[in-house]
């Protein structure tokens, strides 16, 4: 294998990286070893400008001097990439390598910094002060401009449809079996509204993150033996919020990431709803409720010509289905550390961005889906004149209403392992023993129209 092979997509030992790397890009800025880095550089930078911002050092920066520091992760690029990978494995001009992460980056700020600055990159710090902070700015920076612009899309997508085919009569499956009809649109307003709050939930945990910055033991040591005059309670606090971040007072070297576990379980529930609307969006295709666009020059089936296979909601399920394996153990593995600190948490954190990958792709899928699906209303119809016995929920229903204690029993004997037609309705309802506006209310009756307020229901769709 060539050094080109090497970078090749088609020689990716993950399909992230390989087969879709185009579809999860827009996570590259986020969620990539480039992306920690820069992060790292942030944390560092912003916490080196705080400390000069106290009474108690002799540190100052000019607003230049602000300007330039603040630059190290505003224009990080490539090369700053390179240059603190190689000061980590084999170190550079000045340096030997680090074999540690975090100390390589605290030794690239040292190549752009005046030597005098030196003792104060990373003073009292541990590593994992700086990482617990990198990772979640990360998260929220992914979660945000990423997968949340994506499911809200995801959304209107189903709103749209919800809308447009609200009054559309189909009939429903309980158990698999035909059942009260309901309306197409209102089927996608539920997933709408499902959307929608399991949306709001992974936005309120993105909000509730929270950073540690206290020390190796979470007792804030280093930094008291240096300045016991300083609060530096407060003083992390105010660092922690200044970076969006909620702050996590009691922590041990190790920010307990109760946080992350409960925004990671908040993508489940945003999954689940999406793998659920695959699946049944997959059924209405197999029961061709659903019709589907055929793209251009794809082929469905390699050997059967005709067919359109639904292979987007298949691949988001495989795709969400997955995320939701990582997501989980995930949120169980996080919030566990032995005693105050051990590192197996750090390399499990680094596929973080795999879960968010897998969710992009499943996301965009769905997407698409959904896009090229068309309602078959005749075929809807169809299946509706077809199953007639489904009025006789509403037949014993009205019965009731007029005090017949035997409604349901009548009814029963009907339709139960037979199959029914209107004029069998018609024929009970000649020989029943209620008023003429009663009958006439009965002989109404058909399955395209007994759907209730579905068509209102719609608009509950925020509610």
């Amino acid at each position: 294998m060539t050094d080109a092979d090497r970078h090749d997509p088609l020689y990716a030992v993950s399909p992230l990286d390989g087969r879709y790397a185009s579809r999860t890009a827009p996570l590259a800025p986020h969620v990539s070893e480039a992306a920690l880095m820069r992060a790292r550089v942030e944390v560092e930078v912003e916490y080196l400008l705080a400390l000069a911002d106290l009474d108690a050092t002799p540190l100052s920066f000019s607003e230049v001097e602000r300007a330039d520091l603040r630059a190290l992760y505003e224009e990080f690029d490539a090369d700053d990439a390179d240059l603190v990978k190689r000061l980590e494995v084999e170190g550079a001009e000045g340096f030997s390598a680090t074999n540690h992460d975090v100390k390589a980056v605290e030794y690239f700020i040292r190549t752009e910094t005046d030597e005098s600055v030196h003792p104060w990159i990373h003073f009292g710090l541990t590593s994992e002060d700086v990482n617990n902070l990198a990772q979640r700015l990360m998260v929220k920076g992914a979660v945000e401009e990423v997968l949340v612009p994506e499911l809200r899309d995801t959304r209107d997508e189903l709103v749209s449809l919800a809308r447009e085919f609200r009054d559309v009569p189909m009939l429903a499956r309980t158990h698999g079996q035909p059942a009260t009809p309901t309306t197409f649109g209102k089927e996608m307003a539920v997933y709408a509204a499902r959307l929608g709050r399991t949306l709001a939930r992974v936005e309120a945990a993105t909000d509730d993150l929270a950073g540690k910055l206290a020390g190796a033991s979470g007792v804030y040591a280093a930094h008291v033996a240096a300045y016991p005059d300083v609060d530096w309670r407060a003083f992390s606090r105010e660092f922690v919020g200044s970076l969006g971040l909620d702050h996590t007072a009691l922590a041990t070297q190790v920010n307990p990431c109760d946080d992350l576990a409960a925004l990671f379980d908040a993508v489940r529930g945003v999954n689940n709803v999406l793998v659920d609307l695959d699946r049944d969006a997959w059924l209405y295709v197999s029961d061709r409720y659903l019709g589907q666009e055929a793209v251009e020059g794809e082929t469905g089936s390699s050997t059967m010509p005709h067919k359109v296979n639904p292979i987007d909601f298949e691949n988001s399920e495989g795709n969400l289905s997955k995320a939701n394996a990582d997501l989980t153990f995930l949120a169980d593995y996080v919030t566990t550390s032995r005693l105050q600190r051990d590192l197996s948490d750090s390399t499990v954190k680094r596929n973080v961005g795999a879960a968010f990958a897998h969710c992009l792709i499943g996301y965009k899928k769905t997407q698409t889906g959904l896009g090229k699906v068309v309602p078959n209303e005749r075929v809807m119809r169809d299946e509706l004149d077809d199953t007639p016995a489904i009025i006789g929920e509403a037949v014993q229903t009205i019965l009731r209403r007029e005090g017949d204690t035997q409604a349901y029993e009548r009814v029963k004997e009907l339709t139960r392992g037979r199959e029914v037609t209107l004029d069998d309705f018609h024929d009970l309802f000649a020989d029943l023993d209620v008023d003429e506006e009663t009958r006439e209310e009965l002989l109404a009756l058909t399955p395209a129209t007994y759907v209730g307020l579905a068509d209102e229901l719609v608009d509950d769709i925020d509610n």
